[in-house]
C-alpha cells in the first residue's frame, strides 16, 4: 500500500512507488502521476520506464521531471509549477521520500500563500521544511 500524503485538493505526495502501487493510486483517482526522481539514484530502485508503463496501462497520464534533491533550482520549481498547472488533476508526485516533492511544492507556493500555512501544510503531511523558511521568503519576496 503506497503512503500518500495529501497537500491540497490538487496534490498529494509520496514515497517511491511501485509497478504494483499504481493500481491503488487509480482507484483513489489520481489524473496524473509525476516522478520527480532520477533514475539510478538508487540500488534497486524501480527504473521510471517501469512505473510509467504501470501508470499508463492504467490509463492515467504520467510524467518525468527528475530533479536532485540536494539542488533544488528555481528553474525545478518553475517546471514544477507548470506541470502542476498544466497537467490533468489531481496529481500525485513521487520520490524516494516524498519530501523533495514537498519542497518543489513548497517553493511553488512561496508568494501565493502564507509561509506559515505553506510549513503547516507540509508539517501536517509528515514533513518537516521549518529550514527552508529562508528561502521561500526570499522566492515570496521576489513574486
Amino acid at each position: 500500500m503506497a503512503d500518500i500524503r495529501k497537500l491540497t485538493s490538487s496534490l498529494s505526495v509520496a514515497p517511491q512507488l511501485t509497478a504494483v502501487d499504481i493500481a491503488e493510486v487509480n482507484s483513489l483517482e489520481f489524473k496524473t502521476v509525476l516522478c520527480n526522481r532520477p533514475d539510478e539514484e538508487e540500488p534497486e530502485q524501480p527504473a521510471y520506464q517501469e512505473i510509467k508503463n504501470a501508470i499508463e496501462s492504467q490509463g492515467l497520464r504520467a510524467e518525468f521531471q527528475p530533479v536532485n534533491g540536494a539542488e533544488i533550482s528555481d528553474q525545478d520549481v518553475d517546471q514544477f509549477t507548470a506541470h502542476l498547472e498544466g497537467l490533468p488533476q489531481p496529481v500525485l508526485a513521487y520520490c524516494r521520500s516524498g519530501t523533495r516533492c514537498t519542497v518543489l511544492w513548497a517553493l511553488s507556493e512561496a508568494g501565493k500563500r502564507p509561509i506559515d500555512e505553506i510549513l503547516a501544510i507540509a508539517s501536517a503531511a509528515g514533513y518537516s521544511l521549518d529550514p527552508l523558511r529562508p528561502r521561500l521568503e526570499d522566492r515570496a519576496s521576489k513574486s
